[in-house]
């Protein structure tokens, strides 16, 4: 393996502010290519001798191109932003809506729906699911877990208010997904909490 002293890796380059584009044009095929033994992927380690590398740097064509991938990746974070600021506004602007029923009702629905993700849970493969209209049957649960009933509904709620997910298109894999993420998830427990009080202590549990 050669020198790593005297010569550049592409992550190297594009530490210095190359992009893969102009390293295909500007600089053509790697001066050394091989396989690191130090690393397990089979991938071939590209190298770039650092005075060629240097030598085209100092060329005007390369300060065209660095000029020309620095707007172009400032736009790109610019139009980012802008679609997060207007989905962060969406989120804070949207009525949550959340559905009113009589709290014995609510406590049916919220029962059924935690069994059934109960049973889906604990189903294996190749195991054919649940009767569903079994467990609307059976009488809602009291007993259980100190609480289970009251986690119950807000997690149905929660999946009832599902459909205010896309108001978060246009967000994904980013800092600003998960930001936004939040603020509708914060929005969502308040609007349950506001609609029924004796939720509003599991909400704000959720809210920490």
């Amino acid at each position: 393996m050669a020198d790593r002293m005297t010569y550049l890796t592409a992550d190297g380059l594009r530490g210095r502010g190359w992009t893969d584009r102009m390293v295909g044009e500007l600089l053509g095929w790697p001066d050394v290519q091989g396989r690191d033994p130090r690393r397990r992927s089979m991938a071939p380690v590209r190298l770039y001798l650092l005075a060629r590398v240097e030598a085209v740097e100092r060329s005007p064509e390369f300060a065209g191109r660095a000029e020309a991938a620095g707007r172009g990746g400032a736009a790109a974070r610019a139009a980012a932003e802008r679609r997060r600021q207007a989905v962060l506004a969406a989120v804070a602007a949207e009525p949550i809506r959340v559905p009113l029923l009589p709290v014995p009702e609510l406590e049916r629905r919220s029962a059924r729906h935690g069994r059934l993700l109960a049973d889906a849970s604990r189903s294996a493969p190749g195991v054919a699911p649940p009767d569903a209209s079994a467990s609307a049957s059976r009488p809602v649960a009291r007993a259980g877990p100190p609480g289970a009933l009251v986690r119950w509904q807000v997690d149905y709620l929660q999946h009832a208010l599902g459909r205010y997910d896309a108001l978060l298109d246009g967000l994904f894999g980013t800092v600003g997904r998960a930001e936004a993420e939040r603020l509708l998830r914060r929005r969502i427990l308040k609007a349950v909490a506001g609609a029924y009080p004796h939720l509003a202590a599991e909400c704000r549990r959720r809210l920490r």
